[in-house]
């Protein structure tokens, strides 16, 4: 049965969708995966020519899930949607994807109140995605996050052109630096959806 990898946050501009596909890219020579774009702006579906990890429209996640992938990641999209936390409910994982911002900290309340009311939130994890060097605001609002009760990931991503770039180049292979950082990443993930 496919283990499910929700992407998810009440914010838009995160990262959702790019963390999304290159965690799915970076399985796919391993593992038989795939994306399902649950947004309705179908940024991840816009790119399902030049993808070697086949995408698909929220109207065959019910096909998806019956059929005989490894991992099925689900990307959504950055507003309170109806069937939120009936996806978490179907989720071996929940990425909670987030910038280092206060806006970002303010807007992730509403998320983990979906992922709580699921009774979900030990499947639960926020990521810090678009990183910027040298400031100290990220450890400011790790900090702030710990009222959440919600694990935050040791792996931190960076704002590097290469993830920006790796929906067309399908993946970060290129960029060294990327790839170690998702292949970090990659792992802390498949070691919680292990257990």
């Amino acid at each position: 049965m496919a283990k499910i990898i929700l992407s998810t946050h009440q914010k838009g501009g995160v990262g959702k969708s790019t963390l999304t596909f290159n965690l799915a890219a970076n399985l796919r020579t391993n593992a038989k995966v795939c994306i399902v774009d649950m947004d309705s702006q179908g940024s991840l579906l816009n790119i399902r020519e030049l993808s070697e990890v086949p995408i698909f429209s929220s109207n065959d996640l019910n096909s998806v899930i019956n059929s005989d992938y490894d991992f099925i990641f689900i990307d959504t999209p950055p507003y309170l949607s109806d069937n939120l936390e009936q996806l978490c409910n179907l989720s071996d994982i929940i990425i909670i994807p987030t910038k280092a911002g206060i806006l970002d900290l303010l807007a992730i309340k509403s998320t983990i109140q979906i992922i709580k009311q699921s009774n979900n939130q030990d499947k639960a994890i926020i990521v810090f995605n678009m990183v910027k060097p040298n400031t100290t605001l990220t450890e400011e609002i790790k900090n702030q996050l710990v009222d959440y009760d919600i694990k935050v990931s040791r792996k931190m991503l960076s704002d590097l052109v290469a993830f920006s770039r790796s929906v067309v180049l399908n993946g970060v292979e290129e960029n060294a630096n990327a790839q170690r950082q998702i292949d970090n990443l990659t792992k802390e993930i498949l070691t919680i959806v292990a257990k």
